[in-house]
């Protein structure tokens, strides 16, 4: 089977996603790497194929043109200026506006008619615009959402109960940014609402740790990526294995015109359907202004 991923854009993010996909079994088995900066991605091809003999599975790596999406059942943006200390996700709004244009435009080029998993930041911004761009389905243009987000908040709550993080069944949904919030009436640990674990002020803490976390990695390193690096390869799986896993992703609400962060069902088709939440009066009110933060930053540039 040809389970074929190009990736776009060989910084921090991009190489962090392939390197987490040699260290884990994988439906990968073909890998192109396309950057504007060529000299770094022959390097990178080598370094990676160096890592071949030890990784659980055989995957082809090799650098990429445009022309190389063609039969690919996944093109993967991590392309974009990098968030800087002090500047939000939506600073990067204008730089990365121009930047995916070209690039959705050369890959739609080749005849691809594959699933876009966008990375970049402003991401539901980005990812909203990865689907104009392209003309595709909206099922098959995904971004990676408030996965990372939601897997920040359950190792949270995990450590703080002594529970493995994958048995906390919560979600951080809404806009990947600052406007992100935690659904608590939907969140459990097995069969009992958390709320029975937690005060009104702890979770309010929680919510803050977990939406400043980007804020607090990057004013020490300088840039997030290990972690979304492990979310992309999470996400590549349950697609290329026809999983119908459910992630927090940017999906697109046609109601509102937008991609948002919600829980979805994932295939091979990309996203299957959007999980149906029920939400508090206040989580009802704070989804709809998370939606309009992105839909301005969206009005903003004119799309």
């Amino acid at each position: 089977m040809n389970n074929k991923v190009v990736i776009v854009g060989c910084g921090n993010v991009g190489m962090s996603y392939a390197y987490a996909l040699l260290n884990q079994r994988t439906y990968v088995n073909k890998l192109y790497l396309i950057d504007v900066n060529e000299q770094r991605v022959e390097g990178e091809v080598m370094d990676l194929n160096h890592c071949l003999s030890y990784a659980p599975s055989k995957i082809s790596i090799n650098k990429g043109t445009y022309a190389d999406c063609k039969d690919a059942r996944l093109v993967v943006i991590a392309a974009g200026a990098n968030q800087k200390p002090g500047e939000t996700r939506t600073d990067l709004i204008n730089k990365n506006a121009s930047i995916f244009k070209e690039i959705v435009g050369n890959v739609m080029a080749s005849g691809f008619d594959g699933i876009f998993l966008v990375a970049t930041n402003p991401l539901d911004v980005m990812t909203y615009l990865t689907y104009k761009y392209s003309g595709l389905p909206a099922s098959r243009v995904l971004g990676t959402g408030t996965s990372l987000d939601t897997a920040r908040l359950q190792l949270i709550i995990g450590k703080k109960l002594c529970i493995n993080p994958k048995n906390i069944h919560a979600y951080v949904i809404g806009e990947h940014g600052d406007t992100e919030f935690i659904p608590w009436s939907n969140a459990s640990i097995s069969l009992q609402n958390i709320k029975g674990f937690f005060s009104k002020e702890e979770m309010l803490q929680i919510e803050d740790d977990v939406r400043n976390a980007a804020y607090e990695i990057i004013n020490r390193k300088g840039a997030t990526y290990y972690g979304i690096g492990m979310a992309m390869v999470r996400i590549t799986n349950a697609i290329l294995g026809n999983e119908n896993t459910i992630m927090a992703l940017s999906i697109y609400d046609e109601t509102n015109d937008v991609y948002v962060g919600m829980p979805a069902i994932v295939s091979e088709n990309g996203v299957q359907r959007r999980v149906p939440l029920k939400l508090t009066e206040e989580e009802t009110q704070k989804l709809q202004h998370s939606i309009s933060v992105i839909k301005e930053n969206i009005n903003s540039l004119g799309n």
